[in-house]
C-alpha cells in the first residue's frame, strides 16, 4: 500500500489551555487537521487560527458520539487520528504513526492513553493502560457507544494492530475539576441508562462500587501511584455509585 496521507480530528470547547500543546505534538504527522468547535467563549479559536494548517469549524454540540462523527465528515482523508483537545503524543507514539503511514497494514491501531492527575501520572489501576482505538480507516466504522463514554466501532471483520508510545492525557489539573466531571458525567450516564429502560438495584449501589475500587486499587496495583491512586480509585468508585443513584431517582420521580 503507498503511503496514506492523515487527517487528525480535534473537538473543542473552552479548550484555550490545551489545544496548543495538542496541536504542536501532531503538526510532524499530520497532512490536515480540522478542529470542530462547540462555540468556546475563551481563547480557543485565537489560538487555533494562528496555525495555517488548522482548519477551524463551529458546529453545535449534540454530544460527545454526535460531534466526533460529524467532525469524521469535515476531514479532507478517509485515514483520521481522532484526539481530544487535552490530550498530546509522545515523541515515541509521533515515530509509531510516521512509520505506520509509510506502511499501514490494518483497519485501525491501538494506543495507550497514559492520564496525568493533579500533576502525577497514573500508571497503575483502571487508567493504564488506557487503550483507545484512535487511528482507524474512517470507511470501516464510526463513533459508538453510550454518552459520554465514546468508542470507535469497526465493521465486523476489521484487524487491528497496537502501536508503541503513548498518548498523554492531561484529564485533570485539580479535585475539583475532576468531581465536576464526575457529577456531570453521571447525570449523561445515568440518563442514558433510564432511557434504555435500564434500572438500579442495590447490586448496583452497593456491590459495583465496591469491587470497582477493589480491582482497581489492589488487583490492578492502583495504590503503586500513591496518594493519587488511591484518589483516582476511590473516585472512580463513587462515580460509579453516583450513576446508579441519579438512576433509581429518575425512576423514583416517574413513579410519583
Amino acid at each position: 500500500m503507498k503511503n496514506i496521507q492523515l487527517s487528525v480530528v480535534i473537538i473543542t470547547y473552552n479548550e484555550a489551555s490545551n489545544i496548543a500543546n495538542c496541536l504542536n505534538s501532531v503538526l510532524s504527522i499530520a497532512d490536515d487537521i480540522v478542529v470542530v468547535d462547540s462555540f468556546s467563549t475563551d481563547g480557543t479559536s485565537t489560538i487555533c487560527q494562528q496555525y495555517p494548517q488548522v482548519r477551524f469549524i463551529q458546529h453545535p454540540f449534540a454530544g460527545h458520539i454526535e460531534q466526533k462523527n460529524y467532525a469524521i465528515t469535515q476531514a479532507r482523508f478517509q485515514h483520521i487520528l481522532s484526539l481530544d483537545a487535552d490530550e498530546v503524543l509522545s515523541p515515541d507514539l509521533q515515530q509509531s504513526i510516521a512509520v505506520v503511514k509509510k506502511k499501514w497494514t490494518v483497519d485501525a491501531y491501538w494506543l495507550n492513553r497514559l492520564n496525568n492527575f493533579c500533576g502525577k501520572w497514573i500508571r497503575h489501576g483502571d487508567w493504564y493502560p488506557d487503550r483507545k482505538l484512535r487511528l482507524w480507516d474512517s470507511s470501516k466504522g464510526q463513533w459508538g457507544g453510550k454518552n459520554p463514554h465514546d468508542r470507535f466501532v469497526l465493521q465486523q471483520g476489521c484487524t487491528t494492530a497496537h502501536l508503541k508510545g503513548d498518548l498523554l492525557h492531561y484529564s485533570f489539573h485539580s479535585l475539583e475539576q475532576h468531581i465536576e466531571q464526575i457529577n456531570k458525567f453521571s447525570t449523561i450516564a445515568a440518563k442514558g441508562l433510564f432511557e434504555a429502560g435500564k434500572k438500579a438495584t442495590y447490586f448496583h449501589l452497593l456491590f459495583k462500587p465496591f469491587w470497582k475500587f477493589l480491582n482497581a486499587y489492589f488487583l490492578r496495583l492502583g495504590f503503586l501511584d500513591g496518594y493519587y491512586g488511591y484518589v483516582v480509585c476511590r473516585n472512580s468508585a463513587f462515580s460509579m455509585y453516583l450513576r446508579y443513584v441519579k438512576l433509581r431517582e429518575m425512576w423514583r420521580k416517574t413513579a410519583r
